[in-house]
């Protein structure tokens, strides 16, 4: 595919383009050759506050019946126009995302179809909520109706990873926008150029100014002073006044975050990192299994917060099934992203590939054995390649067993009974995602059943629906995503109860008439 130069953008502020106060920038790195391909602008406090300003002064617009209290059919004509928008600008998006966090292509247009059906779900249920108004609630006194409005929580601050940049984003912002809320989104700065094209859909759109804010910038520079925002802790309506933060990225940013949050009793919905099992039995088709191991661990360059890279196999097909996975591994095409047939591209960025060496290198210290990979592709000396790695003679006390890589590396045990295997899946302080893989049916509903993970896949790994709720336990966050759930989140629940009763109430006697 032929070069392509990066869009010259601003932070989106307010329904335009502003310059950072402070005239700061961020350079743009593809991964895949080391080049700085342009810059994108660096908000910070400063920004933020303006940026607020504008989503508090949206919310509250003509007493909110401009965007907060419209119809969710009225929002919903904006949400199908944003996904016409996606779909007509797929390929230039596809493209600008794997440039800029080193997705395949093939992947990174999978995500733009998956972008335009999530704002095109949310719609519908914008439109749906207005039905659901006024639903009744029943009472033991016939003198007291009762009723629920589900209203939009106010401004919320959106901070997303660069994995997924703006599928992450829309999953964030689609529900947001259908429930009424105005809202602030930070991208991540390693890959927040698709996240600036979302600015420039809305812009396109029409969407009400201050609806949709869009602020690059570093996570302390930006990401915290929107977290801990006072002046948006203020805003009030029937919504509770309060700003709902919706993240996604590691736990010990996640433990950050919170704490800032904590300070104005703001309510936080997280979903962060994973170190998700895949437990294969001895029943299985070794081929099908191979595939959906490679798929759940080295899809998205193995930079998925749900991976399942800790295999968990059973010991009786483990060397036939291992063997099998090394040739499956060997096949995987790694190139430019851009390339057609890509299946393995570049870590997001320098950091990340030093991080993903060190945790090979000090699996390999501990004792761990690479079976195969570990190293930089040997046809590629540019870019922040790394091969897919698998790592057997594994122990539960090793950090490589314990600690999310985020990066193409898959940790190996055997297991000899089904409480093995559960006992092995269960040993991990995250509790995002498992797969099971057995012919089985009930051992497979036993094996869901006790695994302690927020989603399960059956004979599969990795499939993501936005109909379905996403989230996990433990160190992992909590709080659901997608879904009817995800549309949750940014609503909040009022009771109105009406005395309907043409008598006193009675419970005190009444002063004598003058």
């Amino acid at each position: 595919m032929a070069a392509i130069p990066i869009p010259t953008r601003q932070l989106y502020i307010d329904g335009s383009w502003k310059l950072p106060i402070l005239n700061k920038c961020i350079p743009v790195i593809n991964p895949s050759t080391e080049e700085i391909l342009g810059d994108i602008p660096a908000a910070t406090a400063e920004d933020v506050d303006v940026a607020v300003e504008a989503a508090h002064k949206a919310f509250y617009r003509n007493r909110g019946k401009d965007w907060a209290f419209a119809s969710g059919a009225s929002r919903a004509k904006y949400l199908r126009a944003i996904a016409a928008k996606v779909v007509e600008k797929k390929p230039l998006l596809a493209k600008l995302e794997s440039i800029d966090c080193g997705k395949p292509y093939d992947e990174a247009a999978w995500d733009m179809d998956d972008v335009a059906g999530c704002f095109e779900y949310y719609a519908d249920l914008a439109e749906g909520l207005d039905a659901k108004q006024g639903a009744p609630v029943s009472l033991p006194m016939e003198t007291f109706k009762s009723h629920v409005l589900k209203e939009p929580i106010g401004v919320v601050a959106l901070i997303t990873p660069w994995n997924y940049p703006l599928l992450m984003a829309t999953w964030k912002v689609a529900p947001a926008l259908a429930a009424g809320c105005t809202a602030i989104l930070k991208p991540s700065e390693l890959s927040s150029l698709t996240c600036l094209e979302l600015a420039a859909i809305c812009e396109e759109v029409g969407l009400p100014s201050g609806v949709l804010n869009i602020l690059t910038g570093l996570g302390p520079d930006a990401g915290a002073p929107l977290a801990a925002h006072p002046k948006v802790d203020k805003v009030q309506l029937s919504a509770m006044g309060l700003v709902l933060i919706a993240f996604t990225g590691s736990s010990a940013t996640g433990s950050r975050i919170m704490t800032a949050a904590a300070q104005l009793v703001k309510p936080v919905s997280m979903e962060l990192g994973g170190k998700s099992p895949i437990i294969l039995f001895e029943d299985i088709d070794l081929d099908k299994a191979a595939e959906w191991t490679v798929f759940g661990c080295f899809w998205t360059n193995g930079q998925i917060c749900s991976a399942t890279s800790r295999l968990i196999v059973h010991e009786s097909i483990a060397a036939e099934f291992l063997d099998r996975l090394v040739k499956w591994v060997k096949n995987i095409k790694i190139s430019d992203p851009l390339e057609e047939g890509c299946r393995l591209g570049p870590v997001v960025s320098e950091g990340q590939y030093q991080k993903v060496m060190n945790f090979i290198s000090t699996a390999k210290s501990e004792g761990a054995t690479i079976l195969t990979g570990g190293t930089r592709p040997k046809h590629l000396s540019k870019g922040f390649f790394v091969e897919p790695t698998i790592i057997t003679d594994v122990t539960t006390s090793m950090e490589i067993w314990r600690e999310e890589v985020f990066g193409p590396v898959l940790c190996v045990k055997t297991f000899g009974s089904e409480d093995e295997a559960i006992d092995l899946a269960n040993d991990s302080e995250y509790g995002l995602a498992a797969a099971v893989i057995s012919n089985d049916e009930e051992r497979c509903d036993r094996v869901s059943k006790a695994i302690r993970v927020g989603c399960v896949w059956v004979n599969c790994s990795q499939p993501c629906f936005f109909q379905a709720p996403w989230g996990g336990i433990k160190r992992s966050g909590f709080g659901r995503e997608l879904g009817e759930w995800g549309l949750d989140n940014y609503l909040s629940v009022k009771q109105v109860t009406k005395y309907i009763s043409s008598d006193p109430w009675g419970w005190y006697q009444p002063p004598p008439k003058q």
